[in-house]
């Protein structure tokens, strides 16, 4: 469990100050749907698109107003112990928020801060008997998780101590730094490391994997949204465009590379087999537009044979009667010697 859980980014959660307004805004964003969680209503379940939970929406605390945090979205990271790890966090720099405790039936957790700023909580999950394994990377899911701090490299050897995660790609984006991608290893990235832009604070800022990025940077704006990036192409042909929802909360969204997303209406065979039935039936009309002029040469052709055709006709019965002509004149010359 151990290698699988610790330093996955197994739950995402939205603190809000408008729980109704923000899962309508989502809705038509993102095209999540909202379940009831708790009887109370105080607590609702994201789902995705294959009727999956990926994440949930709950009243920012009052305890978390105080301390002067705005709307916003918190990461929970696996671990399999939560009360071991948050004393490491401690130990290394960072803050307990909120000490460990245990949700009912979910499991164990702890709101933590890493040395530089940026908030974020530890989950040991408890598997309901029976359930089966959570389906991931399908629209509505979380695809991208990016840490904005002021210190990188400190922050980079804070988590990688602490979750074990390895660098994979780098790149340089001039006076912003530089910007380092991780993962849990086998080389794949699931998210980047950069410095904030300016007059931003450190935080974490998950990616919500949609169809059309540029689509649903439109359906943000026209439903009070703000986006403040993009919408955008980033290297390898994926979109991107981040923004401030209506109650304050920053997030982002990301579609695939349309040339290598996978097809959401019809399944490769078909594909394949239209492709086919237009090469089919694209052949017979290629044929005349490479051939262009020769029917008209060989029509011509054909016409001259037939012009030539009687000439010739008659060229052979001229040849015939003179012929017919000497010989029946040789004829009467042998007459006439006899």
């Amino acid at each position: 469990m151990a290698d699988t859980l610790n330093g996955s980014f197994v739950w995402c959660e939205l603190m809000t100050t408008d729980m109704g307004a923000a899962e309508s805004f989502y809705k038509k964003v993102v095209g999540w749907t909202a379940v009831p969680f708790a009887p109370d209503g105080s607590y609702t379940v994201l789902n995705g698109a294959s009727g999956s939970g990926v994440g949930g929406v709950m009243q920012l605390p009052d305890s978390a107003k105080q301390m002067g945090a705005p709307p916003h979205w918190l990461m929970y990271l696996g671990t399999p112990d939560t009360d071991a790890t948050a004393m490491r966090v401690a130990q290394m720099g960072g803050r307990i928020l909120k000490q460990p405790a245990d949700i009912p039936n979910v499991g164990r957790f702890a709101v933590v801060q890493d040395p530089f700023g940026a908030t974020f909580a530890l989950l040991t999950p408890k598997p309901a008997p029976g359930a089966p394994e959570r389906q991931r990377g399908g629209l509505g899911d979380f695809s991208w998780f990016e840490l904005y701090t002021p210190n990188p490299e400190g922050a980079w050897k804070f988590y990688s101590s602490l979750f074990g995660w390895q660098k994979t790609e780098a790149m340089d984006m001039g006076e912003m730094g530089t910007y380092q991608m991780f993962g849990r290893g086998g080389g794949v990235p699931n998210g980047g490391i950069m410095k904030p832009p300016p007059g931003a604070p450190a935080a974490w800022m998950p990616y919500a994997l949609v169809k059309d990025a540029k689509a649903a940077a439109a359906a943000a704006t026209s439903h009070g949204g703000k986006i403040i990036n993009g919408p955008m192409e980033v290297p390898g042909g994926d979109w991107i465009a981040q923004g401030i929802d209506p109650q304050g909360a920053m997030f982002a969204v990301h579609s695939l590379n349309p040339a290598t997303a996978r097809p959401t209406t019809a399944p490769p065979a078909k594909a394949k087999a239209k492709a086919k039935a237009k090469k089919k039936a694209a052949a017979p009309k290629a044929k005349p537009a490479m051939k262009r002029g020769k029917p008209k040469q060989a029509a011509k052709k054909k016409a001259a044979k037939k012009k030539a055709a009687p000439k010739k006709a008659a060229k052979k019965q001229v040849a015939k009667k003179k012929a017919v002509k000497k010989k029946a004149g040789k004829k009467k010359a042998a007459k006439r010697k006899r």
